[in-house]
């Protein structure tokens, strides 16, 4: 695989095309003085976490559901600590 590094004044005007070279498989990495920094990896779509504490335990649907207002019979019985 294909490396480049670059420091921190190219990476700031370089930084679109930094980022195409690294969703084509490129290893940029990031460097301050020679010192390497932080590195430019794309992000895996199966990687990504999903939405809330419940860890996908919840459909999206009841997701959906649970973050609707309340009607007004509800939220009266809120409202008044019943």
């Amino acid at each position: 695989m294909a490396s480049l590094i670059v420091n921190t004044y190219q990476a700031k005007t370089q930084l679109s095309r930094l980022i195409e070279q690294a969703q084509k498989g490129v290893d940029v990495t990031i460097a301050r003085r020679g010192k390497p920094l932080v590195r430019l990896t794309p992000v895996d779509a199966a990687s990504q976490r999903t939405l809330g504490f419940f860890g996908g335990v919840l459909s999206e649907q009841t997701l959906v559901e649970l973050t609707q207002p309340l009607d007004d019979e509800m939220l009266a019985h809120w409202e008044n600590g019943a």
